[in-house]
C-alpha cells in the first residue's frame, strides 16, 4: 500500500477550517468512478476529482455566506448516495431525523427537511476519453449538451443561444473530470461566456434515457449521443436530428466501448444483442441511419475503450489486448462507405493486473526522439506510441525501430505498420487526462508535438521536445524531452496547443435568498445553497513553461519556444506575467534565495521589443516597496525613460515618469517630464500632453497627480482649446465705417470655463505657468517661423493656447512673413489646396476684366464654403443660429460701399463665418473630423444661399462659358476642411493684427474682399511702416512669381491691382516721420479690452503700459475685471467681434 495524494482543505482557501467541519463523515465515489463527494460532521460538502483537484466546495463564498453578509449554517448530511450515470446526487438532512429543535412542528420537517436532490453535468472524457485529441469542450448531461463550437457552427447557426443558462433548474452543478475545446476560432472560445446547448431529441430519451456517451468532430459542427440503447446525431448546421428509422435495430444494439467521428463516419464500439457479439461499426452521417448502410467487422472480446488517431482505430478490449485497425474510405455507388483491416494486436496482459484498471488508451505521435532526430522525418508524424493510463500511471509503448525494418520500409509500405512495441515506459503518476496532437506545425513544434497532462491537485505537466537551435547536432548529454510540472488556478477541460491556453470550466453562484422572508427560509432548505450555473474560463500556461526553462537553465529553448508564439496577441502579458511571479516570489521572501531567478528572467526579456513595456506596466501593478529589487534587476529606470524616448514610445516613457516620481527627487522628474513634453509636443500628441502639463504643474506644487500610464483618446477637456474662441460671431463684410475700431479690437473677452481654460487664468502667479507657459511659447515659435500653420491651429485648439494674445507679442518677430512666395507654397501644401489655372476660354470671358467676379462667383464661392457654417451646431450640442441671429442685431450695418469691385451686394451683409468645431484642425490625427457633406447638413442657412445664387443666375442669364468658368473656379477650390480651417486662421490673424499673414490667406482663398479689409486697415490705423513696406514687397514677390510659375493668380492680382496701387501710396506717405506717431487713445473712450492698444501698434511703440505684457497675469486679471463691468447684454464665456 503507497500513499499517492491526500484530499486537504488548507487553512490559506479556509481560514480557521479545523474549527468548522469536524471529522470526515462521509465519501461516496460516483459511478463512473471520476469524482468523490466527501462530508464532514459539523456540515458541508465538498467535490473532488480523483487526484485531488477541488471542483466544489461549500464552506465558503456564496456557499457559506448570504447576500447581506451574514453567515449561512451549513447543511448537515446524514446519508447520500449518486443516481444514475452520476448526473444527481440525492441527500437526506442530518436535521430531519433529530428532534433537536422543538419550536418546529414535525410535519414541516418531515415536508420540507427531506431528500434533496443535486444535478450535476460532467466532460464527455469522463466516459468517452477518446476526445482528449479533439479542441472543442462538450459537457453531457442527462438530457442535454453543453458545448463550445466553432466560429463556422456560429456563423451559419444565427439563432439566439444567449439563454443557455436559464435552463438550469439545478441547485448545484460542477464539471466531472476533464473535456476538450475548439481553437478553430481563438475570438469564439474566449469572446463570451454562453454555452451551445443541444436539448436531446426527445423520441429518442423516451427509451434511452440517460446519454451515457457523446463525441463531437474536429469542425465541432455535429455531434452524437450514446443513450441506454443505440445512438443519435444531430448538425448544429442543419439543427437536425437524425435517429434509427427501424427501431429494432436500435434496441439490439448497446454501444460499450465509446464513440468517435471520423471525417463524415461515426465509429463506434457496440454488443450485438442479437447475435450476442461484440461489433465495431461504422455508420456514414450523411446516408439514413440504418444497419444497411453500416459497414461492421465482428471483434473476438468485448471492447471497452476506443480511439481515433489519424486513419487508425485503436480499441482495448476486455482481454487486455490492443487491436489496431486501419480504416479507409470508399467511394461506390451513390453513398460512400468505409472498410476496416486488422493490422497489428499488442497483448498487454503482463503489464495490467485488471482490464478495468485501464481509465484510457490513445495512440500518438510522441517519441522519446524528437522528430530531427528520426532517420526519416516523416516517421514524427506517424503512429508511433501508446499511452495507457493505468490508475494514474501513465505508460508510452514505443515502436521498436532499432531492427533493419527501417532499411526495408521504402520497398515494402505495409511493414512500418507491423513493428513491434517496446517494453511499457512510465512517463508520469498520478494522471487523469492526457492530451495530444496529431496536427503539424513547423512554427510551433513544441506546443504541438508535447504531451499535456492533468495530475488533479498536483496541477499539470508537459512533455516538451527540446529541439537544437539551426538544425545543429545535440549534445548526446542532453536529454531529448522533458518533464515539466505547472500549477493553473483552473480545472483544465481542454487545451489549445497554438494558442498556449487552458480552457475550463467553473461552477458560478448567484444569490436568491433575498426572495424568501426570514420565517420562510428556515422552511426552504434550499435557500442555503445558491443558485449555480457552469460558465466557460481560461487561463494562459506559457509563462509557466518558459519560467521552468529557465529554471532549468535551458533559457535558448525557452527563447525558441518564447519567439514562436510572439504572435500572440496576449505574448505581451505573457511576459508581464512571468516577471511578476518571479518578482513577487523572490522579493517577498523571508528566508535569502541562494540563487536567484528574477536576472535571468530580466534578462530574458530584454530579448524581446516588449521589454520597456513590460518592466513598466509589471512595475505599476506591483507595490512600491517592490520597486527597488526590481529595477536594481532590470536598470535604472532614468535610463529606460530615455531609451523610450530614444524608441519613440511615449506612452510607455509617461508611465516611466511615475517610477521617477516615486523613486528620484522632483527636480529629476521635473528635468524628463520636461524632454517627454517638448517631444510630444513635436509629435502632436495632444492627449499626452495635457496630462504632462498637469504632471509638471503638481510637480510644483507638491501634489501627487501623475498622469495614467496610457492616455485616454479623448477626454472632454480636448475641445476646450476652442472654447475660448467659441461663443464668437464673425462678420467678414462690414462697410470702411467700422475698420479703424475693428482693428483696435474693441471685443467682450471672457475667458473659458473649460479645464484648460482655466490653466490660463487660475495660480497666474505661480512659477509653474511660466515655465510651462515658456516651452508652449517656444514650440508656437518654431511652428510659425516653420509655417506649419494647421500644425499651429491644432495645437493651439488642443492646448487652449491663447494664440490671439501671443501672436500679438509676435507680430513683428515670429509672427512676421519674410518670404510670401515660399509661405503661399507651404500653405498650398499643407492644406491640400491646389493651385489656380486660367481656362482657355478666360481670354474671350467676361470675368477676365472682373465684372462678374464680385457680383456672382465670389458670393457663389462663399455660399458654398462660409455661409455653409453659419450656424453650425458646436460640441456643447447647442445651436449657434439663436445667438447668431441676436448678435446680427447690435451690429450697426454701414450704409458706405468700398468700392464696386469689393462689394458683395446687400445678401452678403448676412454671411457670417460661425465658430468652428473644436477638432477642425485633427485633420491627420486620431480624432474624427465630420465630411464636408455633414457638415453642409448642419446649416440651416444653405438653402437660402442657393436661392439667392439661382437668383443671381436667372437674373444674369449665364452663357455656356460663363458656368464653365464658374465650375472651373469651383474645381480649384480646396477641400471645405480646409477652407474652414483658412478662414478661421485669417479671423484670428485679423484679431492679432498680422496683415501680412492676413494678405497670404487672402491670396490663397482668392478674395479681394480679405485684401479690401487688410488696406482699410492700413489707410485707417496707424500702422508700421515696416509691415505696409513688407506687405508690399510680398505682393511684388507674388506677382513676379505668378507672371513665371503660376500664372492662375494673375485675374486674382489684376483685381486686386488698385488696391495695390494705393497701398504705394500708402508706403510712401508713411516715409514721413509723423506716420510714426501713436493714434490718441480718445479715439476708442468706449475700448474695454488692454489688449486693443496691443493689436493696434506694435509693443515698442505703444503707449499703453500693459502692452509688452499681454500674457500677464496682471494684464489678464485687469482685463476679466473691465470684462466683466462692460459684459452686460453678452452671455459668460462669449467672445464677440467683427472683422472686416
Amino acid at each position: 500500500m503507497q500513499l499517492s495524494h491526500k484530499l486537504e482543505l488548507t487553512p490559506k482557501q479556509y481560514p480557521d477550517i479545523w474549527n468548522k467541519t469536524g471529522p470526515v463523515k462521509l465519501i461516496r465515489w460516483s459511478p463512473d468512478s471520476c469524482v468523490v463527494m466527501v462530508t464532514w460532521e459539523c456540515g458541508g460538502l465538498s467535490l473532488w476529482s480523483v487526484f485531488g483537484a477541488q471542483l466544489i466546495c461549500t464552506l465558503g463564498g456564496d456557499f457559506a455566506y448570504q447576500s447581506d453578509g451574514a453567515k449561512k449554517d451549513p447543511l448537515k448530511i446524514s446519508s447520500m448516495t449518486w443516481g444514475s450515470e452520476g448526473y444527481h446526487l440525492w441527500v437526506i438532512d442530518g436535521n430531519s431525523s433529530s428532534n433537536m429543535k422543538p419550536e418546529r412542528d414535525a410535519n414541516n420537517k418531515a415536508q420540507h427537511f427531506g431528500i434533496l436532490q443535486f444535478q450535476f453535468i460532467k466532460s464527455a472524457l469522463t466516459v468517452n476519453p477518446c476526445m482528449s485529441n479533439q479542441e472543442q469542450v462538450l459537457l453531457q448531461g442527462e438530457d442535454r449538451l453543453y458545448l463550445n463550437c466553432g466560429d463556422t457552427t456560429q456563423a451559419q447557426s444565427p439563432r439566439n443561444t444567449s439563454a443557455h443558462s436559464e435552463h438550469n433548474h439545478s441547485r448545484e452543478r460542477g464539471p466531472f473530470s476533464d473535456g476538450s475545446l475548439d481553437s478553430q476560432g481563438l475570438s469564439t472560445l474566449l469572446g463570451h461566456r454562453h454555452w451551445h446547448v443541444v436539448q436531446i431529441h426527445s423520441t429518442y430519451l423516451e427509451s434511452n434515457w440517460p446519454i451515457r456517451f457523446s463525441a463531437i468532430d474536429k469542425l465541432g459542427q455535429n455531434v452524437a449521443v450514446v443513450g441506454k440503447f443505440g445512438f443519435a446525431h444531430y448538425s448544429l448546421l442543419t439543427k437536425k436530428w437524425k435517429l434509427f428509422g427501424n427501431i429494432t435495430q436500435e434496441q439490439n444494439m448497446m454501444v460499450t466501448g465509446g464513440l468517435a467521428w471520423w471525417n463524415d463516419f461515426i465509429v463506434l464500439a457496440c454488443y450485438n444483442l442479437n447475435d450476442h457479439q461484440e461489433e465495431l461499426r461504422i455508420y456514414l452521417r450523411t446516408s439514413n441511419l440504418d444497419n444497411a448502410f453500416a459497414h461492421i467487422t465482428k471483434v473476438q472480446a468485448d471492447t471497452l475503450l476506443l480511439s481515433v488517431f489519424r486513419d487508425i482505430v485503436i480499441l482495448f478490449r476486455a482481454d487486455c489486448s490492443i487491436c489496431l485497425y486501419s480504416i479507409e474510405r470508399r467511394s461506390e455507388g451513390l453513398n460512400p462507405t468505409a472498410s476496416i483491416q486488422v493490422l497489428q494486436e499488442v497483448s498487454m496482459s503482463r503489464y495490467i493486473p485488471h482490464p478495468f484498471l485501464v481509465v484510457s488508451v490513445t495512440l500518438t505521435s510522441v517519441r522519446t526522439e524528437t522528430g530531427i532526430t528520426l532517420k526519416m522525418p516523416q516517421q514524427a508524424c506517424e503512429a508511433e506510441s501508446i499511452m495507457l493510463n493505468l490508475a494514474g500511471q501513465l505508460i508510452m509503448l514505443q515502436r521498436d525501430r532499432s531492427g533493419p525494418q527501417i532499411r526495408d520500409k521504402d520497398n515494402n509500405p505495409n511493414q512500418r505498420k507491423h513493428l513491434p512495441f517496446c517494453a511499457p515506459v512510465v512517463l508520469a503518476q498520478s494522471v487523469e487526462n492526457v492530451w495530444t496532437t496529431c496536427r503539424i506545425n513547423k512554427q510551433k513544434r513544441h506546443l504541438l508535438e508535447a504531451l499535456w497532462l492533468s495530475c488533479g491537485g498536483a496541477g499539470m505537466k508537459v512533455w516538451l521536445p527540446l529541439f537544437p537551435r539551426d538544425h545543429r547536432k545535440p549534445h548526446s548529454f542532453l536529454s531529448r524531452r522533458i518533464m515539466l510540472p505547472f500549477h493553473i488556478n483552473i480545472y483544465p477541460l481542454a487545451v489549445l496547443f497554438e494558442d498556449a491556453l487552458v480552457l475550463g470550466a467553473v461552477n458560478d453562484t448567484v444569490l436568491y435568498d433575498c426572495l424568501y422572508t426570514q420565517t420562510s427560509a428556515r422552511e426552504h432548505l434550499e435557500v442555503l445553497f445558491p443558485f449555480s450555473i457552469v460558465e466557460r474560463t481560461s487561463q494562459i500556461y506559457l509563462h509557466h513553461i518558459l519560467r521552468q526553462l529557465l529554471v532549468r537553465n535551458l533559457g535558448e529553448q525557452a527563447l525558441l519556444l518564447a519567439h514562436s508564439c510572439a504572435t500572440l496577441p496576449y505574448f505581451p502579458h505573457v511576459l508581464e506575467l512571468m516577471l511578476h511571479e518571479v518578482l513577487e516570489e523572490e522579493a517577498t521572501s523571508r528566508e535569502p534565495i541562494p540563487d536567484p531567478l528574477l536576472p535571468t528572467v530580466a534578462k530574458f526579456i530584454t530579448e524581446f521589443p516588449l521589454f520597456l513595456q513590460t518592466v513598466v506596466h509589471c512595475a505599476r501593478k506591483t507595490e512600491y516597496a517592490l520597486w527597488n529589487y526590481l529595477f536594481a534587476a532590470v536598470g535604472n529606470p532614468k535610463d529606460l525613460f530615455e531609451e523610450c524616448l530614444m524608441a519613440q514610445d511615449l506612452d510607455t516613457a509617461a508611465s516611466y515618469l511615475i517610477i521617477l516620481q516615486n523613486m528620484e527627487v522632483p527636480a529629476v522628474s521635473r528635468q524628463h517630464a520636461t524632454l517627454l513634453f517638448n517631444t510630444a509636443l513635436e509629435q502632436g500628441k495632444w492627449d499626452l500632453c495635457r496630462h504632462m502639463i498637469r504632471f509638471l504643474k503638481a510637480i510644483g506644487s507638491g501634489e501627487t497627480e501623475t498622469p495614467p500610464a496610457t492616455p485616454t483618446t479623448q477626454e472632454p477637456s480636448s475641445s476646450s482649446g476652442f472654447e475660448f474662441f467659441r461663443h464668437r460671431s464673425i462678420s467678414l463684410s462690414q462697410s470702411a465705417e467700422n475698420l479703424h475700431s475693428k482693428f483696435n479690437l474693441t471685443k467682450t473677452l471672457s475667458m473659458p470655463s473649460g479645464p484648460s481654460g482655466k490653466r490660463w487664468s487660475k495660480d497666474s502667479d505661480c512659477a509653474e505657468n511660466m515655465y510651462i507657459d515658456m516651452m508652449l511659447w517656444r514650440h508656437a515659435r518654431r511652428l510659425l517661423e516653420e509655417i506649419k500653420l494647421k500644425d499651429l491651429g491644432c495645437f493651439a485648439a488642443q492646448l487652449g493656447f491663447e494664440l490671439i494674445g501671443w501672436l500679438c507679442k509676435e507680430r513683428a518677430r515670429a509672427a512676421h512673413v519674410e518670404d510670401f512666395v515660399l509661405a503661399l507654397k507651404k500653405l498650398h501644401k499643407d492644406f491640400l489646396w491646389p493651385f489656380p489655372v486660367i481656362p482657355a476660354s478666360s481670354i474671350n470671358s467676361p470675368f477676365k476684366n472682373g465684372k462678374y467676379k464680385t457680383a456672382i462667383g465670389e458670393q457663389l464661392l462663399k455660399s458654398q464654403s462660409a455661409d455653409t457654417f453659419v450656424n453650425m451646431e458646436m460640441d456643447t450640442g447647442v445651436s449657434n443660429t439663436p445667438r447668431s441671429r441676436s448678435w446680427l442685431g447690435t451690429v450697426s450695418c454701414s450704409q458706405r460701399e468700398i468700392d464696386t469691385v469689393s462689394s458683395h451686394g446687400p445678401h452678403m451683409q448676412d454671411a457670417f463665418l460661425s465658430p468652428l468645431l473644436s477638432k477642425v484642425f485633427l485633420i491627420g490625427d486620431e480624432c474624427s473630423i465630420g465630411s464636408a457633406t455633414d457638415l453642409t447638413e448642419t446649416s440651416s442657412m444653405v438653402d437660402g444661399d442657393w436661392t439667392m445664387v439661382d437668383e443671381n443666375f436667372s437674373s444674369l442669364s449665364l452663357t455656356q462659358s460663363e458656368l464653365e468658368h464658374l465650375s472651373l473656379e469651383l474645381a480649384s477650390k480646396g477641400p471645405h476642411k480646409s477652407q474652414v480651417q483658412l478662414r478661421y486662421l485669417l479671423h484670428i490673424f485679423m484679431e492679432a493684427g498680422c496683415l501680412d499673414w492676413c494678405v497670404v490667406i487672402g491670396l490663397i482663398l482668392r478674395e479681394s474682399s480679405v485684401i479690401n479689409q487688410v488696406f482699410s486697415i492700413m489707410q485707417s490705423a496707424d500702422i508700421d511702416g515696416e509691415i505696409c513696406q513688407n506687405i508690399k514687397t510680398g505682393l511684388h514677390a507674388v506677382d513676379k512669381w505668378a507672371s513665371t510659375d503660376c500664372p492662375g493668380y494673375k485675374p486674382f492680382l489684376n483685381i486686386i491691382k488698385p488696391q495695390i496701387q494705393k497701398l504705394n501710396e500708402i508706403v510712401e506717405e508713411q516715409v514721413q516721420p509723423e506716420a510714426f506717431q501713436p493714434v490718441n487713445p480718445s479715439k476708442v473712450p468706449e475700448q474695454a479690452n488692454p489688449r486693443a492698444e496691443e493689436s493696434r501698434t506694435s509693443s515698442i511703440h505703444g503707449t499703453n503700459p500693459q502692452c509688452d505684457a499681454g500674457n500677464s497675469s496682471a494684464s489678464r486679471h485687469e482685463e476679466d475685471k473691465a470684462k466683466t463691468e462692460d459684459e452686460d447684454s453678452f452671455q459668460e464665456g462669449s467672445y464677440d467681434c467683427v472683422v472686416s
